[in-house]
């Protein structure tokens, strides 16, 4: 892989990953509501699950994908109700659940973080394709592909790690402000929007195919 190809990789994914999808989304969200300390938990879930995705990418998910489209419409559909879920629950959180009796705060834990956070990066099956036509753009046919493919995904993965810290970051600096009248109770329920839009484009996405 020429030094060229890798700095356009390198500036092509700075900008990708920077783009406010569910990941990065949800990042700031953890941050803001549950501090970036207990948020490295729900990173380590996002990350796990874009390992996953990419696996099941290279492992030929996208060809899986073109040859039966029924099943990877469903697919679709599954991961934009779960987006949608996640957008539901947003809507109704003002930054954490109240426990009635000991009138506290109760947080989720280490492993409710992680799963969840698993789950909004296995819900988007557009990363699969994502992943199956943007990296093989940047892979040199005539030269050993594995080293490649290894140098590319270790990049992606510290670029989208940095990104989604300094999502996190910006949550938590914010969430002094926002603890402030009901602008946490709004902000949450504004990005539980975006998350159902999101879900509503998948899913529309995915009838404008099957129909």
């Amino acid at each position: 892989m020429h030094l060229t190809q890798w700095l356009l990789f390198v500036s092509s994914t700075l900008l990708i990953s920077a783009t406010p999808g569910p990941n990065m989304l949800w990042a700031f969200q953890s941050g803001l509501n549950h501090g970036l300390k207990k948020t490295m938990w729900a990173l380590l879930g996002l990350s796990a699950g874009l390992i996953l995705v990419l696996g099941f990418s290279l492992a030929g998910v996208a060809l899986l994908s073109q040859q039966s489209p029924l099943a990877f419409e469903i697919f679709k559909c599954l991961g934009a109700l779960y987006l949608a879920y996640l957008g539901y629950r947003s809507w109704h959180s003002d930054g954490g659940n109240l426990n009635v009796e000991a009138g506290e705060k109760v947080t989720p834990s280490a492993w409710q973080l992680f799963r969840t956070s698993l789950g909004v990066s296995l819900s988007n099956p557009k990363a699969i394709l994502f992943f199956a036509a943007f990296f093989p753009k940047f892979i040199q046919s005539d030269a050993p592909q594995i080293p490649q493919y290894g140098i590319l995904i270790a990049t992606f993965f510290v670029i989208e790690i940095v990104w989604q810290l300094l999502y996190s970051i910006s949550g938590q600096a914010l969430s002094s402000w926002l603890q402030q009248g009901r602008r946490l109770l709004w902000l949450n329920r504004s990005c539980g929007v975006v998350f159902v839009l999101i879900a509503v484009s998948l899913l529309w996405d995915s009838f404008n195919t099957m129909f």
